[in-house]
Order: C-alpha cells, then sequence, then structure tokens
C-alpha cells in the first residue's frame, strides 16, 4: 500500500506553527504576511522533509486555474516530421508549470467534437487546435468558449481568434532571391502551384503565401518564372510527373519546387534525363524535410520552424500572463522560417548565359552547311566565362573560376555515342539512393520508369521535341 500523502497540517505541524502560517510560506506570500525568517525556514524545511506536494485539485477549485493546457491535431503527434512542433509547446508550457494535454483526430470532425468536449470537461486553461500543414480550417464553435490559439491553420471565415502560422510570403520571396543573387533570371519553372485557381493542394495557405512572396521578389528584380506547373498533391511522384512534363516543352535553369518532396522527384526526372543538380538545373524548395539532406548534392531550403511554432503558440495563448487569457483580437503571428543553404543552386553555365545573351542564335544539324552554334559535326558547342563560385558551392558547378564547358561538351558526345551506337543502352538509370529514398519517403506508387534517349546528335537539348524554348534541336 502507498504510503499516505503528506498534508499542509501536517507540515505545520512539524514546523510547530499553524496550518495558516504554512499555507502563507508555501505559497509565496510569507513575507508579505511579516512572518518572520526563522519560520519560514522552518516550513520550508518541514515540507522538504516531508515531500509535500500542494493538492492541486484543490488549488484549481479555490483559484478556477488547472495549469493544463489542451492540444489537438488532425495528425501531427503521429508524424515525425512536426514532431518538434509538439516538443516545442510541451517546452513552454512545462517553463510555465502547466501540463499539455494532446489529442489527435486524424482528421475525423466528430473525434474533435468530441475532443473538444472532453478538454472543457477537464477544464483545460487554454486550448491549440493544431493542423499538419498550413491551411484555412472551420473553426469549431466551442473552440471559442476558453482561451484558444490555432497553430499552422487560419480561420475559413472571421472568428475572434489569433492564429501562428510560418511566414510563407517572406520564405517564397527568399527562395526567389536565392536564384537571383546567384544570376538566374531566365528559365525558373514553379513546381508545386500556379497563378490559377485550384493548381495547387485545397486550402492550402502555404501554396498561395509562397507564390505570392516569389512573385513580388521576381517583380521587384525585373524579373518573371518562365511557367508554373500545379499539383494537386505534393508528393515525390507528383514532382516527377511535372518535371517530365516541363522536359517536355522547355530546358529549365532552376526550379522552385513548392516542398522537398516534389524536389526529390524532380531530382529523379532531371537524373532520368540526363541532367545535373546544380550544373544544369537548380532547385531551391521548402520544408527542410529530411529528404533534404539525404539528396546529393544536398538540397537547399527554407526551413518550416516547427520548434518555433510550438513555443510561440504558447506564448500567445498566455499573452504575458501567469494563465491563458481571453482575447477577442484576431491577430496572425508569423514565424520566421530560416534558410538552410546547401549545394543545390550555382550560378547558371556559361553556355545558358550566353544563350541568353543571343535569343535568335539556333543550332543547325551537323553537316547542313551552316552550324551558327560554332560547333562542327558531331561535337557540342565549348564555351569559357568567368564567373564566380560561392564559397559552398560543390565541385562539378560549372561556375568554378574561369569556367569551361569541356564536362558539359563531354557528357553530350558520350550520350549521343552510347545512343548511336547502341540505342537501347542509352537508357539513364535512375539513381539508386534517389530510388530508395523514394521508396522510403512515400506512400504511394514509384514513378514511370527512366526515359530513353536516342537522338544521334546531342546538343544541349534533353528532350526528343523537334525544338524547345532556347531554339536548341536535337536530331534522330
Amino acid at each position: 500500500m502507498n504510503a499516505r500523502r503528506a498534508t499542509l497540517a501536517d507540515v505545520a505541524q512539524a514546523a510547530g506553527v499553524s496550518p495558516t502560517a504554512a499555507s502563507f510560506v508555501l505559497s509565496g506570500r510569507g513575507r508579505q504576511m511579516r512572518i518572520s525568517e526563522e519560520v519560514v525556514r522552518r516550513v520550508r524545511a518541514a515540507a522538504s522533509e516531508l515531500q509535500y506536494r500542494p493538492n492541486n485539485v484543490s488549488v484549481s477549485l479555490r483559484k478556477g486555474i488547472t495549469r493544463t493546457i489542451g492540444f489537438i491535431s488532425d495528425a501531427v503527434a503521429t508524424t515525425p516530421h512536426a514532431g518538434t512542433l509538439i516538443k516545442g509547446a510541451l517546452e513552454a508550457a512545462r517553463e510555465r508549470g502547466n501540463l499539455l494535454f494532446i489529442g489527435e483526430t486524424e482528421g475525423d470532425q466528430e473525434l474533435e467534437r468530441r475532443l473538444l468536449q472532453a478538454m472543457h470537461d477537464r477544464r483545460a486553461d487554454g486550448l491549440i487546435l493544431t493542423s499538419m500543414y498550413t491551411r484555412e480550417i472551420t473553426v469549431p464553435r466551442t473552440l471559442l468558449d476558453t482561451p484558444a490559439v490555432l497553430l499552422n491553420a487560419l480561420p475559413k471565415q472571421p472568428a475572434a481568434i489569433s492564429s501562428v502560422i510560418p511566414d510563407e510570403i517572406t520564405a517564397g520571396r527568399e527562395a526567389a532571391a536565392i536564384l537571383l543573387r546567384a544570376g538566374h533570371r531566365d528559365g525558373i519553372y514553379l513546381l508545386g502551384a500556379g497563378p490559377g485557381e485550384g493548381e495547387w493542394p485545397p486550402d492550402s495557405v502555404a501554396a498561395v503565401e509562397r507564390l505570392a512572396g516569389i512573385g513580388q521578389a521576381l517583380a521587384a528584380a525585373g524579373a518573371r518564372y518562365a511557367g508554373a506547373f500545379g499539383c494537386l498533391d505534393w508528393e515525390p511522384e507528383d514532382g516527377y510527373r511535372a518535371t517530365q512534363a516541363l522536359l517536355a516543352a522547355a530546358r529549365p535553369r532552376a526550379l522552385i519546387c513548392f516542398n522537398d518532396r516534389l524536389a526529390l522527384g524532380a531530382f529523379q526526372a532531371l537524373a532520368a534525363a540526363g541532367l545535373r543538380v546544380p550544373a544544369d538545373v537548380s532547385i531551391v524548395s521548402f520544408d527542410d524535410d529530411p529528404i533534404a539532406s539525404w539528396l546529393k548534392p544536398q538540397l537547399t531550403t527554407l526551413a518550416l520552424p516547427h520548434y518555433e511554432l510550438g513555443r510561440r503558440a504558447v506564448d500567445v495563448l498566455f499573452g504575458g500572463e501567469d494563465h491563458p487569457r481571453f482575447s477577442r483580437e484576431a491577430l496572425v503571428h508569423r514565424v520566421s522560417m530560416p534558410l538552410r543553404e546547401r549545394a543545390s543552386v550555382c550560378p547558371p553555365s556559361s553556355l545558358d548565359l550566353r544563350r541568353s545573351a543571343e535569343p535568335d542564335r539556333q543550332c543547325r544539324a551537323p553537316g547542313s552547311g551552316s552550324d551558327r552554334c560554332g560547333a562542327s559535326d558531331g561535337e557540342v558547342p565549348v564555351a569559357t566565362r568567368e564567373i564566380q563560385r560561392p564559397d559552398n558551392q560543390e565541385e562539378g558547378c560549372p561556375s568554378v573560376g574561369a569556367v569551361h564547358e569541356a564536362d558539359e561538351a563531354r557528357a553530350g558526345r558520350d550520350t549521343a555515342t552510347r545512343a548511336t551506337r547502341n540505342p537501347e543502352a542509352a537508357d539513364v538509370a535512375v539513381l539508386p539512393w534517389i530510388d530508395q529514398a523514394l521508396q522510403a519517403g512515400s506512400r504511394r506508387t514509384r514513378p514511370p520508369p527512366a526515359q530513353t534517349f536516342r537522338s544521334g546528335v546531342f546538343v544541349g537539348c534533353v528532350h526528343r521535341d523537334t525544338s524547345c524554348g532556347l531554339r536548341c534541336r536535337s536530331f534522330n
């Protein structure tokens, strides 16, 4: 049988004082009530010896405060990527002497209603209603019966409740700025969202705000994106298919992927097409999913600040007070998304820059009598230009020092030679590390097999269409 729990009366008797005096000391009001230092010392010593703990139930009944916060999410609690969001809220609550009660709805509206009722029945001091991804939600009416905050969500209809979300607009601006600083102004394509209605996942705030930020940064620099491929879902296979569609119509210089899982699919599609990241196509993304650091080269991305979001939600709920408080202000608190600058972005190659400067140049078939790109029969143009490489740029990026395009020329000749000698051997194998990551990270089917190239000559165009946006041709 468990030992009897020490009471306030036990502490008072051991210290030789009245229960009232012991209560004043243990509640921190001893000095206010002019209790001597000697009595304070005796009471605290007795409480320590008896391992006295206040009866929180009686304190709650007396003060109307339970020191508990309800945390209800759709899928955050069982999603490893966002575990630090709960950690941030837990630590912020613990620092205030509060417990966090966690419940998950799995998207079930009836379960959400019952969980909210359970939190009310247990007299939680405040509630945090959380979404796995930043989106608009319908605010349950009962949520407004107690101090509450939306985390990673905005209300669909006007409601007297504050929200804490990532600063997606600023992150969108930064994603575009990364490419602009690297020298990209043309051939920038978006993967995941487009300007048309319905060209992004339903209710996605992240898609809308990232798109707005990207557009603002490009417009401020006098540039614009060349095209956008919207996706109703943001999984690796969606990125793979969108990149395949893009390569069938144009030759991108840079991609802004709306999350890292789309970027994984883009990496794979580019590899299947014989294109290198970042030497041929730079990529910047969002979220800083674990996938981002598994890719080779590692992916430059804007990180979702999960831990900071969780902490900020508790801060907003308390509003600087000792316990959660009602606020009729519907404020949106934005938390900055830090840049994880890695190795998937570099300046456009000198060959690309020359083509951008002379848009009317057109490659013709070797032996046609007028090779205006300067390449002799069976060869690929070679160009040299001074471009400075960022300190963190990987070797193999065409911007290293005085850039000579011999590597690109060799890669082109090798591809053409393989295709000419044995068309079936020209298949570009999917890199095993991407294939493994895709199988580990996606719950869906694997993407289509790698594309086969049977072009007799490779002159910078990576698809089998008769021409691309750069007016280069691949001849069968």
